[in-house]
């Protein structure tokens, strides 16, 4: 007769070389932990506010770039013609401070819809937020003038402050931040981190060019506001990782338990099977309902041998 296996006890363990494996239990924040999530943080927000204090630093003193800033304003209103006017003028237009935000709150909810979390369209609308007050805060303490009217496009169209770029900023972080958390989904595709980055570089470029061309904005005001976009990316990327760090700890990775620590377990599930009939099978013991009816119907069936 087969015995029922004792509430509590473990299953039947996996053949000997089997794979085991363990749930690793809850391990203590380190500094080490921290420092290798958050370093590509670090080092994305040190690039951009580092690359827009250089930046400042040059209108400051008029030096450096500075001194390319008017020239190749000059230089580009002096070439324009009527068909690219056309086309870098719908390119402001979808980056400015109406059809952007439209389009970042249509991506967020279509985002949300699909995937049903509410996590990266919530961290992608918080960056487009914080690059706008960035915007709006940059632009008033350095209160830089626009190039001259005639220069412009549509002379007098625009009237904030010149330093940084407002489109630029807006462009940079809509895509490099909609772009590492496409990325961050599924980060064994490489092909999408080469494509995000030349994606990217070329959309903000194209921005850049745009600003410059209609005569809204200088070199080095476009080249700030890409660093704000990146500082904002190094932000995003430091949120995203720290929150990985969380998850980690909270649901640990299961690990292989080593032979040793395999044995005990095998050795300690044996123990208790061993506890529960000391004597090896007990005919007293009560057998499955289906092994029951086997055996009873089995005893019935067996005919006396002829010897």
């Amino acid at each position: 007769r087969r015995r029922l296996r004792p509430p509590g006890a473990l299953r039947a363990m996996p053949r000997r070389g089997a794979p085991r494996v363990d749930r690793m239990a809850r391990p203590r924040m380190r500094p080490s932990d921290a420092f290798l999530a958050l370093w590509p943080a670090a080092v994305l927000i040190g690039l951009g506010v580092a690359g827009f204090l250089g930046l400042l630093d040059w209108v400051v003193e008029q030096e450096d770039l500075f001194r390319l800033d008017e020239p190749l304003v000059e230089w580009l209103a002096a070439h324009r013609t009527p068909t690219l006017t056309t086309i870098l003028t719908v390119v402001t237009t979808v980056f400015g401070p109406v059809v952007l935000p439209i389009i970042v709150a249509a991506i967020a909810l279509v985002w949300w819809r699909v995937t049903k979390s509410w996590w990266h369209p919530m961290l992608l609308v918080g960056a487009m937020v914080l690059s706008t007050t960035l915007t709006v805060v940059l632009k008033a303490v350095v209160g830089r003038a626009r190039p001259g009217e005639d220069f412009m496009s549509v002379p007098g169209f625009e009237t904030s402050g010149s330093f940084p770029s407002g489109h630029t900023i807006g462009a940079s972080t809509l895509v490099l931040v909609l772009g590492y958390l496409l990325w961050h989904e599924d980060a064994d595709a490489s092909w999408r981190l080469t494509a995000w980055a030349v994606l990217s570089f070329a959309i903000i470029g194209i921005v850049a060019v745009s600003r410059m061309y209609l005569g809204y904005h200088f070199l080095t005001d476009v080249l700030a506001g890409a660093c704000v976009g990146v500082a904002v990316l190094g932000v995003v990327v430091g949120i995203e990782r720290w929150r990985d760090l969380s998850l980690e700890r909270r649901d640990p990775p299961e690990r292989l338990l080593t032979f040793a620590e395999a044995d005990a377990q095998e050795a300690a599930v044996m123990g208790q099977e061993g506890g529960d009939a000391p004597g090896g099978d007990d005919a007293s013991a009560e057998p499955l309902p289906w092994a029951a009816q086997n055996v009873d119907s089995s005893d019935g069936d067996e005919r006396p041998s002829s010897e």
